[in-house]
């Protein structure tokens, strides 16, 4: 079909001001983590009148909601995050947050604010849709697992049951109006790890009676280091960074315990095993050499976020027709943030794209910053292109994209 262009970019226009009024209301008053009772009663009372099947989840605040169309066929899942970070905010804006250590600063509540939109607008194009949208308002998205929650629930598997899925993220820095994402690996693995060293503490003048495990916490960072720029592939990369060390209370005393913490990231899960079995082998190695007794504790996060080829190409089609072709860029290169998306990309076809949101009257500043501000003028196209890319798969054409297997790999 042909996208009715105009029609779409009008109609997100006339939505935009409600979509801006919500998405204010949720960054002056964010929630964290899977409970956020104030943020699902905004979505519910944004979503009342609509002619949808909301279900609500039981073990989180998450929401779906299911528009069923005018006719049979395929069920397409439309995501938007909902939860804050933890950490403050140091923006002028009018709208600031008022809670004390709490922030939208990875634009969580636009994303809430333009599914709400895209909702109001399908609704009013129902009769058009050959299939159904499924609205997943998902909270936990920041460490977690939200979405693994609402999948355990029957998010995917429900009637109707979801063909493919699509999410946008906002992205500070690309300018207003630009669409970007890539087919294959989109964002990485993201898992965290502590390593203790446990030596015998003594006085810092006869070290020889102790084992000190400061110096050899140093060794195993150093090494650490060296393991990624020498046994990992430079275009299957991964990064492994030491974000915390602990050990001592003063200056004349040799400590028993050290303590180093830090996350690894990887584009592929081969890199990605490959990493956890040097990490261990490294930090016991190293450790054991120095008679010291080590204890190595990994907490495996979000898996790779793949983006399905033969989707993504579908997608970026959508967007070309829907913004132009100076809109869409294919990125290069993954991004190593992380994202709990790939739970729902491990099981359906889909992708992840970024919409430029850059700020016309004030410095870019990248998503988790403090003082991280967007154009709200932006969200009209994120509006438009979740109604572009739901009417489009469900124009009545017989598409069909080959399903995942587990590790997000199309099969």
């Amino acid at each position: 079909m042909r996208l009715p262009r105009d029609e779409l970019m009008e109609q997100a226009a006339g939505l935009l001001p409600d979509a801006v009024t919500l998405r204010r209301r949720l960054h002056v008053h964010p929630e964290l983590g899977l409970e956020l009772p104030e943020t699902k009663r905004a979505i519910l009372e944004s979503l009342r009148g609509l002619d949808l099947e909301i279900v609500e989840s039981a073990s989180t605040s998450g929401v779906v909601a299911t528009l069923r169309g005018g006719a049979p066929g395929p069920t397409l899942l439309l995501r938007g995050d909902m939860d804050a970070l933890p950490m403050p905010e140091d923006t002028d804006v009018e709208f600031k947050s008022q809670v004390a250590g709490a922030m939208h600063a990875c634009g969580h509540d636009s994303h809430v604010a333009m599914l709400a939109g895209a909702a109001r607008l399908l609704n009013s194009r129902r009769s058009e849709l050959a299939g159904n949208v499924k609205f997943m308002f998902q909270p936990g998205e920041e460490g977690h697992h939200g979405a693994r929650y609402m999948i355990e629930e029957g998010l995917l598997e429900d009637d109707p049951r979801v063909d493919a899925a699509f999410a946008i993220h906002i992205f500070p820095l690309i300018p207003v109006g630009v669409l970007g994402t890539r087919p294959g690996p989109m964002l990485a693995s993201a898992d965290q790890f502590e390593v203790e060293l446990i030596g015998r503490g003594g006085h810092a003048s006869m070290p020889h009676h102790g084992i000190d495990p400061i110096p050899v916490a140093c060794e195993i960072v150093q090494a650490l280091q060296s393991f990624v720029t020498r046994r990992v592939d430079a275009f299957d990369p991964a990064v492994l960074t030491v974000a915390r060390i602990e050990s001592g209370t003063t200056f004349n005393v040799i400590p028993e315990k050290a303590l180093l913490a830090g996350t690894i990231r990887a584009v592929s899960e081969t890199t990605r095993e490959l990493v956890h079995e040097g990490l261990r082998r490294i930090a016991r190695g190293i450790g054991e050499a120095h008679g010291l007794e080590v204890k190595v504790d990994l907490e495996l996060g979000y898996p790779v976020t793949v983006n399905h080829a033969e989707f993504t190409h579908f997608a970026l089609d959508t967007a070309r027709e829907l913004l132009g072709s100076a809109g869409v860029l294919e990125a290069p290169n993954p991004i190593m943030g992380a994202e709990d998306w790939s739970y729902v990309l491990q099981e359906v076809p889909g992708a992840m794209a970024f919409l430029g949101v850059r700020p016309d009257d004030a410095e870019p500043m990248p998503c988790h910053s403090n003082r991280m501000v967007l154009n709200e003028q932006g969200m009209q196209h994120g509006i438009a292109l979740h109604a572009a890319l739901a009417l489009r798969y469900l124009d009545g054409e017989k598409r069909e994209f080959s399903r995942p297997d587990h590790t997000g790999r199309s099969s």
